[in-house]
């Protein structure tokens, strides 16, 4: 069972994915930053930063992610459906968000099929990242559980 949650879980979360997407994001425009500022408008500024335009669509994308987890990785809205199905909806959710953002933001080319195979196995290894990690709490939580009643049982 869940502990009951307020909107202060809720941002703690969203701003834990955003501090994470934007190290990432950092990372990535060090590497590549001036040779993708003239393709993607999320390294329009090269190396030397991401803009504040980019800052808020990441932002706009971790409040939708963390909604996403909200209502399919906990049991606050739909609490009887298969785990598997309740990720795949989740990553679903996530895929259209960034198909929609890279179409509205300009974030890479939508007629450049490369960029669509980098974008898909991209998200394809970090969707699966996720997905083991999220298992690996599981199962660790499980534990815990199996534990905590076994010491009642005693």
């Amino acid at each position: 069972m869940e502990d009951r949650k307020t909107i202060f879980n809720y941002i703690s979360q969203m701003f834990s994915i955003y501090g994470v997407m934007i190290v990432i994001f950092v990372v990535i425009n060090l590497i590549i930053g001036d040779n993708a500022g003239s393709v993607s408008t999320l390294f329009s500024l090269g190396k030397t930063g991401l803009s504040t335009a980019t800052l808020l669509e990441l932002l706009l994308l971790t409040l939708i992610v963390t909604a996403a987890q909200s209502i399919f990785l906990t049991d606050v809205v739909i609490k009887n459906m298969a785990l598997i199905v309740r990720n795949i909806l989740f990553f679903a959710t996530i895929l259209v968000a960034i198909t929609v953002f890279a179409s509205v933001f300009g974030w890479f080319p939508l007629n450049d099929p490369a960029a669509w195979i980098g974008f898909i196995v991209s998200f394809a290894v970090c969707a699966a990242v996720s997905a083991f990690l999220m298992r690996l709490e599981e199962n660790a939580e499980n534990k815990k559980m199996q534990e905590a009643l076994n010491r009642l049982k005693k």
